[in-house]
């Protein structure tokens, strides 16, 4: 069997896995400009090109790290992107004979004196190296995200050394590697030469342990070192510790004192030293205690609370190379937006994470470098988590994440991997890491029956499976009848869940709701943190985020890459927002009279914060201060009175509170907003406005004419306001489909049955679908009547589509009043609907152009039925293109409910809106309808806007997570029903 096709897990003289730790022992960094040759076959790469004295001058250069297809060159291969399928035949464990390969080659020099032992460490290679020094074979690597060091004392000379690596993109190890997520070879992690001294300390291990109850901490050393390299000594300065271990029998736990404990809010770390010698190894280390106490998991006594993402390794120019910077700004991001957990979905992430998890405080789920999902297809035979074949490697890939990672506090979770089913080797990878590492628990979502596995996981579970399971009864989905009552015993969480695929999820604040009240449940992480999209050019250089299908691939998933809740350029979107304001461990709870401040938080009271407030008539601020409130401790709520109010004499009275910080902080500045409530106080009565009984309808140059309005006598249509082009109203039934819209809905909010079990797309047909079989995106109008009469102007259409009875009857009646030209409006649907509608709005086309828009209402954000909670009620103003986001496909986007008044300064027109039944209508503007926003599948493909559009909706269906996770519920669906609209437009 050849090293393609082999199942072991690697060759060579292989250190032993240990962790990273910084050391005085010296190294070389390999990053730079290497020789680089690019071959379509395995049979196609030049022979003898591990020799040293091998002629590369005709190769051409690449950067190491990087992947060789992300570089430009059209002959070097293109990215794939694949959620479920391998982009192979399923062969285990061939792969196609068409299997890409790069020839690297770099000279580097050692000094005399390097070290008594040389070592060369791979972070990461996709998906097999095949490593020579000096033109023999010392090692083979696998396991893409796995470091591994190959001991080549040996081989390596003093001066010029010659190394080279041959890196095949499919192996064997492909079929482990199946995780939802680009497929880029190439060397996109540093290559390290080591040196070692004969006496060294080659691993460390301490584990820094808290007592809650006494605050203290202890340490407890664990070194491999061989006894020639005591006396060894731990120092700790900050704590006074300055212990010495004589001899390997020494080591035995240390008492620290006193110390502060590491969490997510407070990540406390201390300097520690392990020194001999011959080096000095320094790590930091942060005093906590992870354990479960019977379906509590908890970390220093207190039970978790997870408001996570999954975050994959991404940046839209260079793959999976990494960048501390970026990954420094993107956990501030998330520290920003109440994030406090990560799931490195689903591998380890470079080792440079975790230290910077460490310092800015996050609770991480690691991951093991495991997925098989491509094996699902066909019925998980031979898939490797059960196939004896493969059991070496993944004991391997179990023992090398969890060597290299062990010493970070941030760490609380080993995951054995993701959607590789089950098996007895998933149970001996589990047993390895208890035996290991009692302390901390073992995930592993697909371990349905909780077999091996410490913690119950689900993913997209719906709020009733959550309630069932924590009550120990319903149908396991995935388990055994029954088998319920046993996994209540246990911690819960979603490891994966509210899908954020384009504009999405909702119902965030429902989950929310069933974390905090079902005592299992831990919370959960959001699939996921940003979307993946490759920057790329069109032919006519047009610059864009690329998804599947856009490389040129065979097969593909799409834009199912583009799933997070950052896009791909970095920006957040509303539903970053949206979790944020969910999630924030401060909750708010306002009255007339009183404010509640509850600090959730895992550790750290609220002296951090201050509590402000603003009183505004309709959104413009009229009184403002601060609430002066105690520090709230852990756990606890605290009632503060707030100050009193005056009633306007008209409009509407709001009250806004928020905890914002005091002080700079290392991932905010002073007066970030951590948590925030609103109130209606008062609600005054606005002057209604006069109707002019008598205003004439008359006929001027084939138009009618009333008030400030044009209108077509045969289709009733406004075609003007002054001298100002506009069309419409017209009953709009359809938005542009959301991409939970587009793909089949996962879970039992709708009527189909299931089609399928698992993957993206689970259960059918989706809403789109659903909503073009109701011919909804093609509304056929037929004027029923135009009626002028004094002091009126009614218009009644009648709106269905070819080959359906389905209809909708709108009736609009105009009026002028003191402000303009009033619309009073309703659609009322015939009795045979069925289903769900897209929406129920009023179109309207506006000039072309159009470039700035003030409103008072909901936002800042788009906001929709299921996810509301970031949305105030005040003044806010943008240009029209930032009233819509630009997800990778274009979709529907820009809504704002509750709108009260909609300015427009380039037309000198103001909209405002009516309650109506106890309902305002919400708004989105742009500069595409929503069918040509429907048609375009990237946002460089939208055409060029000939009309600005504005849509005014009395009601959305919600966003739901259908994509991959539950539809719509019940309560955010939009069934047909009537809608009325009253609105009157304003010339100034």
């Amino acid at each position: 069997m050849s090293e393609i096709t082999s199942f072991a897990p690697g060759s060579g003289a292989r250190v032993t896995p240990r962790a990273r730790l910084a050391s005085t022992a010296p190294e070389l960094d390999l990053t730079g400009t290497w020789r680089f040759r690019f071959s379509p076959r395995p049979q196609d790469a030049p022979e003898g090109a591990a020799a040293p004295d091998f002629d590369d001058s005709a190769w051409d250069e690449i950067p190491v790290p990087s992947h060789w297809v992300l570089l430009g060159r059209e002959d070097w291969g293109r990215p794939i992107y694949t959620n479920v399928n391998y982009p192979f035949p399923v062969e285990p464990p061939f792969v196609p004979d068409e299997n890409p390969t790069g020839d690297y080659r770099v000279t580097f020099d050692l000094a005399e004196g390097f070290g008594d032992r040389v070592y060369l460490r791979f972070d990461g290679v996709e998906s097999l190296a095949i490593v020579s020094l000096n033109g023999a074979e010392v090692g083979v690597v696998r396991g893409s995200r796995l470091a591994q060091e190959l001991d080549v004392t040996d081989t390596a000379v003093v001066g010029a050394n010659v190394l080279h690596v041959r890196v095949h993109q499919w192996s064997a190890a492909s079929y482990l590697e199946d995780q939802d997520q680009w497929w880029l070879p190439g060397i996109f992690r540093e290559v390290t030469v080591l040196g070692r001294p004969a006496d060294g300390i080659e691993d460390v291990w301490l584990r820094a342990d808290y007592d809650h109850v006494t605050g203290a901490g202890t340490v407890i050393p664990e070194f491999r070192a061989d006894a020639a390299a005591y006396p060894i000594t731990l120092r700790l300065p900050e704590l006074g510790i300055d212990h010495t271990f004589a001899t390997p029998a020494d080591v035995a736990p240390v008492p620290a004192g006193t110390v502060e404990p590491w969490s997510a809010d407070e990540p406390r770390l201390y300097g520690a030293e392990v020194a001999n010698s011959a080096e000095t190894r320094s790590l930091r280390v942060g005093f906590r205690r992870v354990e479960i106490v019977g379906h509590e998991w908890r970390v220093n006594g207190r039970k978790l609370r997870l408001r996570g993402v999954n975050r994959h390794e991404y940046d839209p120019d260079n793959g999976r190379v990494f960048d501390a910077d970026k990954m420094r700004a993107q956990l501030h991001l998330m520290k920003r937006h109440n994030i406090n957990a990560v799931r490195t979905s689903h591998y380890p992430p470079h080792p440079d994470f975790f230290d910077l998890a460490d310092e800015v405080g996050v609770w991480v789920m690691d991951e093991c470098d495991l997925e098989t999902h491509g094996f699902e297809r066909g019925g998980w035979v031979n898939n490797p988590t059960d196939d004896p074949r493969w059991r070496d490697a993944l004991l391997d890939r179990v023992e090398r994440f969890f060597e290299r990672d062990k010493n970070h506090p941030s760490v609380i979770s080993w995951s054995l991997g993701n959607e590789s089913w089950t098996g007895q080797n998933a149970a001996a990878m589990a047993a390895w890491l208890h035996r290991r590492d009692p302390e901390r628990p073992v995930h592993y979502e697909p371990d349905f029956e909780g077999r091996y596995s410490d913690l119950v996981s689900r993913m997209y579970a719906t709020i009733e499976e959550m309630e069932d399971m924590s009550a120990g009864t319903g149908h396991n989905r995935w388990g055994s009848p029954g088998r319920n009552a046993e996994l209540a015993k246990r911690p819960m969480i979603q490891c994966e869940y509210i899908h954020a695929m384009g504009n999405g999820s909702g119902a965030i604040a429902d989950y929310e709701e069933a974390f905090d009240t079902l005592p299992q449940w831990h919370g959960g992480f959001v699939w996921e943190w940003r979307d993946h999209g490759i920057r790329t050019k069109t032919a006519d250089g047009v610059e864009f985020y690329g998804y599947g299908g856009d490389f040129g691939e065979e097969i593909h998933d799409g834009s199912f890459v583009c799933d997070g809740m950052v896009l791909s350029d970095g920006t957040p979107t509303p539903a970053m927002a949206e979790f944020a304001a969910v999630v924030s461990p401060i909750k708010l709870g306002l009255s007339v009279d009183e404010l509640t401040v509850e600090n959730r938080r895992h550790a750290g009271d609220t002296s951090d914060l201050r509590i402000v407030w603003r009183d505004e008539v309709d959104g413009v601020v009229v009184a403002e201060g601060e609430v002066s409130v105690p520090a709230v401790a852990v756990g606890e709520l605290v009632v503060a009175e707030v100050p009193g109010h005056e009633a306007p004499e008209a409009g509407e009275l709001w009250r806004t509170v928020e905890a914002v910080t005091t002080a700079d902080t290392p991932w905010a500045a002073a007066g970030h907003v951590v948590a925030s409530a609103q109130l209606l106080l008062v609600e005054a009565a606005r002057p209604v406005p006069a109707v002019d009984p008598a205003a004439e309808v008359t006929e001027v140059d084939g138009l009618l004419r009333f008030g400030d309005g044009a209108f077509d006598p045969v289709t009733g249509d406004l075609v003007a306001l002054g001298e100002r082009a506009v069309r419409g109203p017209r009953l709009e039934l359809w938005r542009a489909p959301t991409e939970n819209d587009a793909l089949p809905a996962h879970a039992g909010y709708t009527d189909a049955e299931p089609i399928a079990t698992r993957g993206k797309g689970q259960y059918g047909p989706s809403s789109r679908d659903r909503w073009r079989t109701m011919g909804l995106d093609r509304l056929h109008c037929r004027v029923v009547s135009v009626t002028a009469e004094p002091g009126r102007l009614t218009v009644v259409q009648r709106y269905a589509a070819a080959a359906r009875r389905e209809s909708v009857l709108l009736q609009l009646v105009w009026t002028v009043v003191d402000g303009g030209l009033r619309l009073e409006a309703a659609a009322s649907p015939s009795a045979d609907w069925e289903g769900t509608w897209p929406r129920v709005g009023l179109h309207m086309v506006l000039p072309e152009g159009l470039t700035q828009a003030s409103w008072f209402g909901t936002g800042p954000h788009e906001n929709y039925a299921d996810s509301s909670e970031a949305a105030l009620v005040g003044r806010f103003e943008s240009s029209v293109a930032d009233l819509v986001v630009e997800y990778a496909v274009p979709q529907e986007s820009g809504h704002r409910a509750e709108l009260r008044e909609l300015s427009l300064p380039e037309l000198d027109l103001v909209l405002r809106a009516e309650r109506v039944a106890g309902e305002l209508p919400g708004f989105s503007l742009r500069a595409h309808d929503a069918h040509e926003v429907t048609a375009a599948a990237h946002p460089h493909e939208l055409p060029a806007s000939s009309a600005t559009h504005l849509y005014l909706d009395v009601q959305q269906q919600g966003l739901g997570s259908a994509s991959c996770g539950p539809d719509v519920r019940p309560e955010y669906q939009l069934r047909p029903r009537l809608a009325e609209w009253k609105v009157t437009f304003s010339l100034n």
